[in-house]
């Protein structure tokens, strides 16, 4: 066989087309013929052409061949579009028992999808040799056999079919027996041995023939096989069985004992020649592992597991022989047909399948083309597919055993980034068997989402002297989508009116925010910008939060002592008359503090000489007055040290130092100064500062009654603002209330007409937390905690009235 491969290895049967392309790609076919054995890389036929595909196409369209067997003998050349053996093709192994031998292949191409169906049918050569199952037969031939007697012969098997098939027999030449060659169109012609003349036992017991088999085809292959005949003593009868052909009926998967038919042969003579043993003819292929004969009720049962998709009929030959000196025997035929039963699921291919769609995918996108079969036949063969219905998906049906899952629905990867599609392919049968497979599909990213802040707006507090450099906050936004559509980078909105490159830099990865210069409270209050969040997607989405940067204030600034006893190099002193009554009013000491809050809120102290004690200052007001009489033992002149310091923590003060005289009577009292060693005209200047506090503080409370004004007319919001518009309040005990921004100014003013002093407590931010003052009227000062939700209140009590000096 291998020297016959050899020689025909160079034979080439040149495929044809023998249909054409339908309308419908499903629905298209394309025959071509192949001859087996060839080498690979053998032309099988031009499928480009037959597609109406363009060469330069097949690969970005991704042309592959799919086959519904495991093995692969054939493939498409991407570059000529050429349908080639890929491996040599054995008919007898492909399709055994089969004629004629087909291989159903698909061609599948993309952008759109399609699938074409090839049958490709593989033509036989004459590579297998005929063959006997035994190398020899044995009869038994009573010598009283007359002539004209059959004798069936074990036929020859080949694997070729058709005309390389088994076509003629012979015998040897001898003078007893001729040879009859009977064409079965089933089985194909069975030989049988005709008894030409009569035999006689004692002149020769035993005859040797040989049996030639030849298929036909060219040139021809043959073999051969003994038939020895053994010549017998005669028994008169041989047993006849009621038919020469039995049929019957079993269903597939019978169990083991099944008893499909039962034989019956009879033989007229008496004794042990009348006695009928029937047995299985020799030789018979695939017969004795699957059947069982008794010999003695000629009961045929299934002793083997019977498929009906392997082999769905069987031939088997039955012999009766009677028990005789010399046993004679009969011949007949069982054909035995294999019922099919609903023993198979049905099997599910996937022959092309998208792994990725996207979540903008249109209805009606193709993502799979679903190949379901059934090896039984009948109604156990058909096949229904299905899925589930609650699903963006569906099945369309094509052609019975092809199904295309289309997209009938919309995708939202943030929602269902993988769908399970589980598909139930079951059968007609009876109970119905089904199978399923699970299908993932993994939905692709859009950039179909901005990213978004958790807060719209952030609020950060800074204390004023941090250090540049220092991170104060981190913006944070989330974007739904993934991937690249959902790195997230972050950036700063250059404000119109202030660059923020001088004052706050952003991490464009992490989102953190960092000072780039130190702040000062007294300067700067609030900072407004904003941070945008970009993916990036194409194109990018971006959204905005914005950022409110609060400056807390810090006691950076000590109190600040103002005129007339803040004027460098003056010597400060006072005049009182000795006969002063207790209260009787010094002089006012007034100072100043930049930062807010506690920071700003002042007291006074006052030290004299020890024993002295005629002096005290009020710890909020500044005003010094006397506690008592005058003495004669009292000193003339009082040296008193005052110290402003403020609440802050820690504290920081200021001090100053003044003489106050005892004059004997309201005459003598004049104000005195040192002589500043720069300034000649000391009273002069005085008058002029006098008469600029004076003027200073009417144009302040002009523009606190326009700006109180302008807030009630519109209102100012900036981006990038220092200051907001003052809101002044008046309160049922007859303080005012002055807030601008962030920084509330409580004013309070004394009901008597002869002086008002002015008393402004400066307040930071209010947080929620913020502290109250309380002045009563013994000059000391309590703290109380608001709640977030209380309305803020200051209690301020009226100070006494004195003289103007």
């Amino acid at each position: 066989m291998a020297s016959f491969k050899q020689a025909t290895s160079a034979w080439i049967f040149l495929p044809s087309l023998l249909s054409c392309l339908a309308r419908d790609a499903l629905s298209r076919q394309i025959v071509y013929t192949a001859s087996e054995e060839v080498s690979p890389g053998t032309f099988v036929g031009n499928l480009a052409k037959d597609l109406n595909l363009k060469v330069d196409d097949l690969d970005s369209r991704g042309l592959r061949i799919v086959s519904a067997s495991s093995e692969s003998n054939f493939a498409v050349n991407l570059k000529t579009g050429v349908l080639y053996v890929k491996e040599t093709v054995d008919r007898e192994k492909l399709c055994p028992n089969t004629h004629p031998c087909t291989v159903n292949l698909e061609a599948i191409v993309n952008n759109p999808l399609n699938v074409y169906s090839i049958e490709v049918k593989i033509s036989d050569i004459n590579d297998n040799y005929p063959h006997f199952a035994e190398k020899a037969q044995y009869i038994q031939i009573s010598e009283l056999t007359l002539p004209g007697t059959r004798f069936p012969l074990l036929s020859a098997e080949d694997p070729d079919v058709g005309s390389n098939s088994v076509t003629a027999y012979k015998v040897s030449n001898n003078p007893f027996f001729s040879l009859e060659v009977h064409a079965d169109a089933e089985s194909g012609p069975s030989p049988e041995l005709v008894l030409q003349k009569a035999l006689d036992r004692e002149r020769q017991s035993t005859i040797q023939l040989v049996l030639t088999a030849m298929d036909g085809g060219k040139p021809s292959r043959s073999s051969t096989t003994s038939v020895i005949v053994n010549i017998l003593d005669a028994n008169d009868n041989a047993p006849v069985f009621s038919k020469t052909v039995y049929k019957t009926q079993v269903l597939e998967n019978a169990p083991i004992g099944t008893t499909i038919t039962k034989l019956n042969a009879t033989d007229p003579d008496e004794g042990l020649n009348g006695e009928v043993v029937y047995k299985f003819k020799q030789g018979q292929k695939g017969i004795a592992d699957k059947f069982a004969v008794n010999n003695t009720t000629g009961e045929i049962t299934v002793i083997g597991t019977l498929d009906y998709e392997d082999i769905n009929a069987y031939e088997i030959r039955v012999e009766a022989w009677d028990r005789g000196q010399s046993p004679l025997a009969s011949h007949c035929k069982v054909l035995v047909e294999i019922l099919d039963m609903n023993d198979n699921a049905p099997d599910i291919t996937l022959s092309s399948l998208l792994d990725n769609v996207s979540e903008d995918a249109k209805q009606g996108t193709v993502l799979a083309f679903i190949t379901v079969q059934d090896k039984d036949g009948g109604k156990n063969g058909k096949v229904h597919c299905s899925i589930h219905p609650n699903s963006p998906f569906t099945l369309q049906s094509s052609q019975g055993k092809y199904y295309s899952l289309v997209l009938s629905g919309t995708l939202d990867r943030e929602e269902t980034a993988q769908y399970n599609i589980s598909v139930t392919a079951t059968d007609e049968g009876t109970p119905p068997l089904s199978k399923n497979t699970v299908i993932a599909i993994h939905v692709s990213d859009v950039n179909d989402n901005a990213p978004r802040f958790q807060d719209s707006a952030i609020n950060v507090y800074v204390k004023e002297n941090s250090p540049a450099g220092g991170q104060i906050a981190t913006a944070s936004a989330q974007d739904c989508d993934y991937g690249e559509n959902a790195q997230v980078t972050y950036s700063l909105i250059d404000s119109p009116s202030v660059p923020l490159s001088t004052a706050i830099s952003i991490n464009s990865v992490t989102g953190e925010i960092y000072s780039m210069q130190t702040f000062n409270y007294e300067q700067v209050k609030t900072l407004q910008f904003q941070v945008m969040a970009t993916d990036s997607g194409v194109p990018p989405l971006s959204s905005n939060s914005t950022v409110n940067v609060f400056i807390l204030d810090e006691n950076d600034n000590s109190p600040v002592i103002l005129a007339p006893y803040s004027e460098p190099g003056s010597v400060n002193s006072e005049n009182i008359p000795y006969s002063a009554e207790a209260g009787y009013f010094v002089a006012k000491i007034r100072s100043v503090d930049a930062d807010s809050g506690y920071n700003a809120l002042l007291s006074y102290h006052l030290t004299e000489p020890k024993g002295t004690n005629l002096f005290r200052i009020g710890s909020s007001s500044g005003e010094i007055r006397t506690k008592r009489r005058m003495s004669d033992n009292d000193l003339k002149t009082h040296p008193l040290l005052i110290t402003v310091s403020d609440n802050g923590e820690p504290s920081l003060s200021a001090t100053m130092s003044m003489d106050v005289v005892v004059v004997e009577s309201l005459d003598d009292i004049k104000t005195s100064f040192r002589e500043v060693p720069v300034k000649e005209e000391s009273f002069s200047d005085l008058n002029l500062y006098l008469l600029v506090s004076i003027v200073s503080v009417s144009v302040i409370f002009l523009l606190s009654l326009v700006g109180l004004i302008a807030a009630k007319c519109y209102r100012t919001d900036s981006s990038f603002s220092r200051y907001s518009a003052p809101v002044i309040s008046t309160h049922p005990d007859g303080s005012w209330s002055f807030s601008k921004s962030t920084q509330q100014y409580d004013v309070c003013f004394s009901s008597d007409t002869i002086k008002s002093d002015v008393v402004v407590f400066p307040s930071p931010f209010p947080p929620a937390d913020a502290d109250l003052i309380s002045i009563n009227g013994e000059d000391t000062f309590t703290r109380t905690q608001t709640l977030p939700t209380s309305e803020k209140v200051r209690h301020c009590n009226l100070l006494r009235a004195v003289p103007d000096l």
